[in-house]
């Protein structure tokens, strides 16, 4: 007797609860990432309101010469770069030590706690945090400041002093992230095999061989994983944390300055739509072939540890 082959929608009803459950994020995924690659032809076009998007005359490439030849799009992507290779290397050698660090610690409720408090800064709102840098930082009476001069030394002007911002940024981001990506490896440090780590201490290993030959290796594909999502975004900078830190200080735009906050400005001060969007389009092929290369390099490496 021949068997019944099950067609398409047999699948779908079979597991329609989990295609219900999926819905949701396909549905955001598609309003809020696919939608909008529509206004990528505003980078090709001499965009005005009378005629719209569609109507509004093409120019080409002027666009993009605009941008390249305005001596701002080397700076912006210089500083995106770095800033997030900086967050990417900081923030999870940070994260790997704190989840080694509460996963190698005695006492369930000290962990629990720990974690608690790692983890709320990741909760707080960039607008926050930049309210708390500016009475920490503000010349006439930052909390720094008033220290600084207590104990009879000058003040500092940090906020007329782009030198110092890359410092400031790199440790706010690791403050804010630490707690968020400490609990990803301390989960997958909790999934590792306990007999590997009897078996060590039988054989005499003290606690740092454990972690130096069991621990890290075993981590070493969570953090190829979490490196290539995150190598995605190196030309995408977090505009909320650029923006609310630094804001329209343009004595700080030399070091601070980013892609999101360029494009931003140029929309809101010069109404420049047309390299707006070409400059977002340069972003975003950016960020495409460079994770398409470091998938490559991960796949010659390991081919089962690369992302596809």
């Amino acid at each position: 007797m021949k068997q019944k082959q099950h067609g398409f929608w047999d699948d779908v009803k079979k597991y329609r609860t989990l295609l219900f459950m999926l819905t949701p994020a396909v549905l955001f995924f598609l309003v809020f990432a696919y939608v909008p690659m529509a206004g990528i032809v505003l980078a090709f076009k001499q965009y005005n309101y009378t005629d719209g998007i569609i109507h509004s005359p093409w120019n080409g490439l002027d666009n993009f010469r605009f941008f390249f030849g305005s001596g701002d799009a080397w700076r912006v992507t210089r500083n995106t770069a770095l800033y997030n290779i900086a967050f990417i290397i900081v923030n999870n050698v940070l994260q790997i030590f704190a989840g080694i660090l509460l996963f190698e610690v005695a006492g369930k409720w000290f962990r629990k706690i720990t974690q608690t408090i790692l983890f709320l800064p990741y909760f707080i709102s960039w607008v926050v945090v930049g309210a708390i840098a500016y009475n920490l930082f503000n010349f006439d009476v930052g909390t720094v400041n008033v220290l600084l001069k207590g104990l009879g030394m000058q003040p500092v002007d940090i906020y007329n002093t782009s030198a110092y911002w890359p410092v400031i940024l790199v440790v706010v981001s690791a403050w804010k992230a630490l707690g968020y990506g400490t609990i990803m490896y301390l989960a997958a440090i909790t999934s590792i095999d306990t007999e590997m780590y009897e078996a060590a201490e039988i054989d005499g290993a003290n606690i740092f061989q454990r972690i130096m030959k069991i621990t890290v290796p075993n981590l070493i594909p969570t953090v190829i994983i979490l490196v290539l999502l995150a190598i995605g975004n190196i030309f995408r900078g977090d505009f909320g944390m650029f923006y609310n830190m630094v804001g329209n200080n343009g004595l700080l735009f030399s070091s601070t300055d980013v892609i999101d906050t360029f494009v931003f400005r140029s929309l809101t001060t010069s109404n420049e739509i047309g390299m707006s969007a070409a400059a977002g389009f340069y972003q975003s092929l950016l960020g495409f072939v460079t994770i398409m290369l470091a998938n490559y390099a991960v796949r010659k490496y390991d081919k089962d540890r690369a992302l596809f």
